[in-house]
């Protein structure tokens, strides 16, 4: 399993993700091309990628500008989606770029209590940023990892002047963007004055993050290091590391560590239809997990404890599911570490047809087989057999095609 680690140290930009990608070897010609190829408004200056090598404090890494003639335009979400729709994207690009531009709606929106169809795009509708947005997306298709990772995201401190304003680092937006997101903090004795993080970089690392930690194990194949127009006291650097996850038959975990946030609430005085309603809203909604635990609570009344396990950037949508459809009046919201075994789905033959399981790879590189229940119950109900003696003979079927 290929896998990317965004190493966040100085934060992170929509220009800074760009030059990682180049530096890691992502064709700037490739990206020119997707970028040329988008329905720019006939009035459009047109705009060109340079790439240049540049030093941080003695490091080396890829500068990405994007080079334009003076543009004063405010842009809708509409507008922008049209010139994606009209580029001859891959799907895959055009997803990604579609989800980011949609992240930074929903956050603006937010903000100035707005809605998707009428908030402006100001910053992030400039030429600039759509060549960002937009090249990003199409350098992390040709990147062609299948999961991303990131460190916690240093957002910086100070002031920053915008469209609306001098507001307080991190700006409105990027604040919304990053909530659910672990922040990195520098030292209280070594702040950094300055904006590290802006609301292009804070969409991009939430939409692509599977997860926020340290560095997962992984066999590392290269490094782009992506640089800030900025200079700090420190390497203005994004780090992009490209790699292998760790074989898990040397030992090493199965999977990286990954952030999740856990919501706990208990409950005593909901009606136990509403909670059932509201436990399947939640996993329709993108809830990792959502489980119930029988309690006893004061008064002797019989409770349940309501647990959701939530990646970060769902888990303020999952929070307001609960309140709406439930009494409680408040959550515990706690940030946790998980690790999950890679597993893939096979399909075995049963004397009734076929049914689909799950396989899992131990840390020992040993493999677990588990029959999937719907596949299972679906073949017992056609043929009109118990399920168990599917799941027993799927199980069986399983261990004769390893040798066992």
């Amino acid at each position: 399993m290929r896998i990317a680690y965004l190493d966040c140290a100085s934060g992170i930009s929509g220009d800074m993700t760009l030059g990682a990608l180049v530096d890691a070897g992502v064709d700037l010609a490739a990206i020119q091309a997707g970028l040329d190829s988008l329905a720019w408004p006939d009035n459009t200056p047109n705009c060109r990628l340079t790439a240049t090598e540049v030093k941080k404090k003695g490091f080396r890494a890829t500068q990405v500008t994007v080079e334009h003639e003076p543009e004063h335009a405010h842009r809708h979400l509409h507008h922008i989606q049209a010139m994606i729709d009209g580029g001859s994207l891959t799907p895959r690009a055009r997803e990604l770029a579609t989800a980011i531009f949609r992240r930074i709606a929903e956050a603006e929106a937010k903000v100035h209590g707005s809605t998707l169809e009428k908030v402006h795009f100001h910053e992030v509708g400039a030429i600039d940023s759509i060549a960002d947005i937009v090249g990003a997306a199409i350098g992390w298709d040709l990147l062609g990892v299948d999961a991303v990772y990131a460190s916690p995201v240093p957002t910086g401190s100070g002031f920053v002047q915008i469209a609306h304003g001098r507001c307080a680092i991190p700006a409105p937006a990027t604040a919304e963007l990053l909530a659910g997101v672990p922040l990195a903090e520098f030292p209280p004795d070594k702040p950094v004055v300055g904006e590290l993080t802006t609301p292009t970089g804070a969409a991009i690392v939430k939409e692509l993050a599977r997860g926020f930690g340290p560095l997962p194990a992984m066999t590392i194949e290269r490094i782009g290091y992506g640089a800030g127009q900025k200079d700090f006291d420190h390497p203005n650097l994004l780090r992009l590391v490209l790699g292998e996850k760790a074989d898990a038959s040397l030992g090493q975990p199965s999977d990286a560590p990954t952030t999740i946030v856990l919501l706990e609430t208990n409950l005593d005085d909901t009606p136990g239809e509403a909670i059932g309603d509201c436990v399947g809203r939640l996993r329709t909604a993108g809830a990792l997990d959502a489980s119930l635990t029988p309690l006893q609570m004061k008064k002797d009344r019989p409770g349940v404890l309501l647990s959701v396990q939530a990646s970060p950037a769902d888990a303020d949508a999952l929070a307001a599911i609960v309140f709406r459809h439930t009494t409680a009046l408040g959550l515990r919201r706690q940030t946790v570490q998980r690790i999950v075994l890679p597993r893939r789905r096979v399909t075995i033959d049963t004397p009734w047809g076929e049914a689909a399981g799950t396989v899992a790879t131990l840390p020992d590189g040993g493999e677990r087989f588990t029959p999937e229940y719907d596949d299972c119950k679906a073949v017992a109900d056609a043929a009109g057999v118990p399920l168990t003696e599917v799941t027993v003979a799927a199980a069986a079927a399983w261990r004769r095609s390893q040798g066992e």
